[in-house]
């Protein structure tokens, strides 16, 4: 599967890529950026909301981010769908300030994938591992 990087502003290439998540016979449209420096997906609260998850009822996790600070996130394992592919995956949901789009890192995203970046191209590439 190939995607094209999006653009924000006039000058900012993220590796932004379209999912769905499936839960409670909801199928939701979301972006999450590919951040191989993520160790874990995450995804804003706002989303847990919509699809009817109780955020809290979640295991509770501390994960520091770029700021230094320690933040509180929740654990739930959900369904993505990326292209024609859909598998379980654990997500850390918490106030990410963005509601444009999640992360995907490492554990349950990476370890499934491989990715390639290619900036120049403007463009990913996942391919699933066999």
């Amino acid at each position: 599967m190939k995607f094209t990087y999006k653009k924000y502003g006039e000058d900012i290439l993220r590796p932004v890529i379209p999912i769905e998540i499936h839960y409670n016979n909801l199928e939701v449209p979301y972006e999450v950026l590919v951040d191989s420096g993520a160790d874990i997906s995450i995804f804003d609260s706002s989303l847990a909301s919509i699809l009817g998850i109780n955020i809290f009822i979640g295991i509770k996790k501390q994960i520091i981010g770029a700021t230094g600070f320690p933040e509180n996130m929740y654990l739930h394992t959900i369904l993505i769908k990326v292209g024609d592919l859909k598998f379980k995956i654990e997500v850390g949901f918490m106030n990410i300030n963005t509601n444009s789009y999640g992360i995907v890192g490492q554990k349950g995203f990476f370890n499934k994938f491989i990715v390639k970046f290619d900036l120049k191209k403007e463009e990913i590439e996942i391919k699933e591992r066999a």
